[in-house]
């Protein structure tokens, strides 16, 4: 059965209260949840080649050097400092300080890694227009939908300690041309993530009050793991299927 078909097939429960908000949220990790995409499956299984992480590991960048402006906007929508403070950390978690690396640091360091040159990683220009345009709709969301919505947005982190247990074992066992040295990025992320789910978690099920604003909350998750598999789907036709758009990264082994 395939993702589409669970998503069809199962009743939906009515979303009265914010045990059955939590419910549907993570049936909606289940089915639509990017590590069910055939490019992960590739990446962790160990049959891509080189080239081919080079290009998905390029193109995530710009994900992950976004992730902080993302955040930045989602702080600024709040006048509750509390709330502030709490989302706050997760601008450092990826740009750091100036005493610690942060996120962004240790995908360079991936990307150093497989032999991309940093500049070209930062400049962001070879990556693939569709990576580009889903990256830059994320951001988008979170500026002009609700707070709610905005917060409901990152809840994909729920999911993504798993995800991340997956990679770091199939990438070190299927490629020599991974080490530990570079995956600390999902290392941290182990870390990381489970406390900002929890929290966003938390937020969603005490401010969604109705079912409308739970069915917000749910459509916000949704969006959001779209964003995440349209950038597979891009790195799948470019580089599985053959099919790179003019100006994208090509990897040598093309």
């Amino acid at each position: 059965m395939t993702r589409v078909d669970l998503d069809r097939d199962a009743p939906e429960e009515p979303l009265d209260n914010a045990n059955a908000l939590e419910r549907r949220l993570r049936r909606i990790g289940a089915t639509r949840y990017h590590n069910l995409h055939p490019f992960h499956q590739m990446l962790h299984g160990g049959t891509l080649s080189k080239g081919q992480v080079q290009a998905w590991a390029l193109n995530r960048y710009y994900y992950q050097s976004s992730i902080p402006l993302k955040d930045a906007i989602v702080l600024s929508r709040f006048r509750d400092r509390h709330i502030r403070l709490e989302w706050r950390h997760r601008i450092e978690d990826h740009d750091g300080d100036f005493q610690t690396e942060g996120g962004i640091e240790r995908w360079l360091k991936l990307t150093d890694g497989l032999g991309l040159d940093r500049r070209y990683v930062e400049s962001t220009v070879g990556i693939l227009p569709a990576t580009r345009f889903a990256v830059d709709a994320y951001v988008h969301f979170v500026r002009d939908k609700t707070p709610l919505e905005a917060i409901a947005s990152s809840l994909t982190e729920l999911f993504a300690p798993n995800l991340h247990e997956e990679r770091i074992a199939g990438m070190l066992r299927h490629y020599d041309f991974i080490h530990p040295g570079v995956m600390t990025y999902f290392q941290r992320r182990l870390e990381q993530a489970p406390r900002d789910a929890n929290f966003a978690l938390a937020y969603v099920r005490e401010h969604a009050t109705t079912p409308e604003m739970r069915q917000a909350v749910c459509d916000a998750l949704i969006f959001k793991t779209n964003v995440l598999w349209v950038q597979l789907d891009a790195l799948y036709h470019a580089y599985v299927t053959g099919m790179v758009p003019p100006g994208a990264f090509r990897p040598e082994e093309m």
